[in-house]
C-alpha cells in the first residue's frame, strides 16, 4: 500500500506541478506576444507623430505666408520710394516721365547680403524709363480688391533664371508741366524669404522632436511603473513549488490588475478542486477496490482447492463481482459528476419526467417487495445535464426501495418551494441510525456494507450541491417512534419556462 501511496502523492504532485507550469508559460508566452510599452508607444505616438507632420506642413506654409507678407511690404515700400521720385513733363500719351532711384530705396535688401533687388520702371505702354530692360514688363491686372491702399499687383517670376517676387505699383505722377501714370516693378530673390521660412521650420521641427521624445519617456516610464506589480506577481507564481495552487495575494496592485488576479484565483481554486478530487478518487480506487479483488482471488483459489462446493463457490464469486462492479460504476458516476459540475450552460430539464422514468425503471424491484407505491409529481424545470438528474433519482429511490420492508409503503412527491423543485421520497424503512448520521454523506460509509458500497448518498449529495440545492435526510417519528426516513433534494427552478405541454 504504501508503493501506491507515493504512486497517487508522485501523479498528484507531477499533474499540480504541469497546472501550474502550464499557467506560467501561458502567460510568460502572452507577455512575449503582446508588449503593452510597444504597444502604447506606438498607439500613442504613431497619431501624435502623424499630428506633428500635418502641423508641422501647415505651420510651415503659415510662416512662409507670414514671411511673404512681410517682405511684400518691405517690396511695396520700396515701389512707393521709387515711385516718389517720379516726375513728368506731358499730359497722358505724349507724357515723358523722369526718375532718379535712391540708394535708399534698396538698401533694406541689399543689407541682408543675401537678396538681390532689381525694379523696373516703365510708361502705362511699358516704355523703359529706367531700371533692368531685361526684368519682364507686368501685363497683368490690379484685382478689385487689391490687399493694400494702392494700386498694387504680387506675382512670382523668374529673372536671369531665378525665382523672385515681383511688386507693381501704379503709381500716378502729376507735375505742373504734364500727368502720366507710371509702372513700378521691384523684384527680389528668395534666398532671404526661403531662409527664414527654413529656419521657423527646422525650429519648429526639434521642438516637436522633443515633444515626441518626452512623451515616449513618459509612456516607458509609466508603462515600468503601471507593469511592477505584474512583473512581480509573475515572479512571484514563478518561485512557486510545485502543487502549489494557493491564493495570490497581491494587496497593493492597481485597480484594474484586481479583475485578472480575482479570475486567476478562480482558476487556481477549480484546479485545486480538481486536483484534489482526482487525489481523492485515486485514493479511494486504490482503497475500495483492493479488498473485493482481494476476496475475489481467495474465492477463486478455494474453489480450484476443491475447499467449496462448485455451485457455492460460483454464487461467492458473483456475489463479489456484482460488489465490485457496483462500486467500479458509482465510482465512476462520482467522477462524472464532477465532470459535469465544470460544464457551464446547463440545459432546463424537467425533473419530473426524470422522476416519472426512473421510478418505471425500478418498478421491477417494488412489485418484487410488494411496496405499497404512490407518486405525486408536477412539472419543475431545473438546470441541469439528464444524467445528472436521473442518477440523483435512480440512488434515492434504490436507498428507499432497499430499506422499505416487504409490504411496505413508498411515496414519491415533487413540488414548488419557494423558488425551488422539491423532491422528497419517503419509505417506510428503520430510518437512520444515530451512530451513521454525523458521518451520513461521507463515501464508502454505508449501513449495511454487504449489500452497498456506501457511495449512493455521496453521489446525491455532490449532485445536489453541483445544481446549486442541497439535500437532507431526517427520519420521521409518530409518538416518538420512527416510522421511516424522509429524503429531501431542493434544487433551484428555471425561471420563465413554459410547461402548459407537460
Amino acid at each position: 500500500m504504501t508503493g501506491q501511496q507515493n504512486l497517487v502523492k508522485s501523479s498528484d504532485a507531477g499533474a499540480g506541478g504541469a497546472a501550474v507550469r502550464a499557467v506560467g508559460q501561458a502567460g510568460v508566452k502572452s507577455a512575449r506576444a503582446v508588449s503593452l510599452r510597444r504597444y502604447l508607444l506606438l498607439g500613442i505616438l504613431l497619431p501624435v507623430g502623424l499630428l506633428v507632420i500635418m502641423n508641422t506642413v501647415g505651420l510651415y506654409g503659415q510662416a512662409l505666408g507670414a514671411v511673404n507678407t512681410a517682405y511684400d511690404r518691405t517690396l511695396l515700400a520700396s515701389a512707393k520710394s521709387i515711385g516718389e521720385q517720379l516726375d513728368v513733363s506731358g499730359y497722358d500719351d505724349d507724357s515723358r516721365l523722369r526718375v532718379t532711384v535712391p540708394y535708399a530705396a534698396l538698401e533694406a535688401f541689399e543689407a541682408d547680403n543675401k537678396s538681390r533687388l532689381f525694379y523696373r520702371v516703365s510708361s502705362l505702354g511699358g516704355e523703359m524709363v529706367s531700371g533692368f530692360e531685361q526684368l519682364p514688363f507686368w501685363r497683368g491686372r490690379i484685382g478689385p480688391k487689391p490687399p493694400y491702399a494702392a494700386l498694387v499687383d504680387f506675382y512670382d517670376d523668374r529673372f536671369e533664371g531665378e525665382a523672385v517676387r515681383v511688386a507693381v505699383l501704379l503709381q500716378p505722377v502729376v507735375s505742373p508741366a504734364g500727368r502720366a501714370m507710371a509702372v513700378i516693378q521691384v523684384a527680389e530673390t528668395l534666398e532671404l524669404r526661403t531662409t527664414l521660412a527654413r529656419k521657423i521650420l527646422f525650429d519648429t521641427l526639434w521642438r516637436q522632436a522633443l515633444l515626441l521624445a518626452v512623451i515616449a519617456l513618459v509612456v516607458i516610464v509609466v508603462v515600468q511603473r503601471a507593469t511592477r506589480p505584474v512583473r512581480r506577481l509573475s515572479a512571484e507564481l514563478q518561485a512557486r513549488t510545485e502543487g502549489d495552487l494557493t491564493a495570490i495575494s497581491a494587496p497593493d496592485a492597481p485597480r484594474e490588475l484586481l479583475p485578472l488576479v480575482e479570475a486567476t484565483n478562480e482558476v487556481m481554486e477549480r484546479l485545486r478542486h480538481l486536483l484534489e478530487h482526482q487525489k481523492r478518487f485515486v485514493r479511494d480506487a486504490a482503497h475500495q477496490l483492493r479488498t473485493p479483488l482481494a476476496v475475489l482471488k481467495v474465492q477463486v483459489q478455494s474453489a480450484l482447492h476443491g475447499d467449496q462446493d462448485a455451485q457455492e463457490a460460483l454464487a461467492d464469486i458473483s456475489q463479489t463481482v456484482d460488489r465490485a462492479t457496483l462500486l467500479a460504476n458509482q465510482m465512476l458516476s462520482l467522477a462524472k459528476v464532477e465532470q459535469l459540475r465544470q460544464q457551464p450552460g446547463q440545459p432546463a430539464i424537467d425533473l419530473a419526467q426524470v422522476v416519472r422514468q426512473v421510478a418505471l425503471d425500478v418498478s421491477p424491484l417494488i412489485a418484487q417487495k410488494d411496496i405499497d407505491f404512490g407518486i405525486d409529481i408536477r412539472p419543475a424545470f431545473v438546470a441541469a445535464h439528464e444524467w445528472m438528474l436521473g442518477e440523483l433519482a435512480r440512488n434515492l429511490l434504490h436507498n428507499a426501495i432497499k430499506h422499505t420492508p416487504p409490504g411496505g409503503s413508498l411515496t414519491v412527491h415533487l413540488a414548488h418551494e419557494l423558488g425551488h423543485a422539491a423532491l422528497r421520497i419517503s419509505d417506510s424503512g428503520p430510518g437512520i441510525p444515530a451512530e451513521l448520521a454525523a458521518r451520513l454523506y461521507q463515501p464508502f460509509s454505508a449501513g449495511d456494507t454487504r449489500h452497498g458500497s456506501g457511495l449512493g448518498l455521496a453521489i446525491c449529495r455532490e449532485i445536489a450541491l453541483a445544481l446549486g440545492g442541497g439535500i437532507a435526510l431526517e427520519n420521521r417519528l409518530d409518538h416518538g417512534r420512527v416510522t421511516g426516513l424522509d429524503a429531501t433534494v431542493r434544487l433551484p427552478l428555471v425561471q420563465n419556462i413554459h410547461s402548459g405541454g407537460n
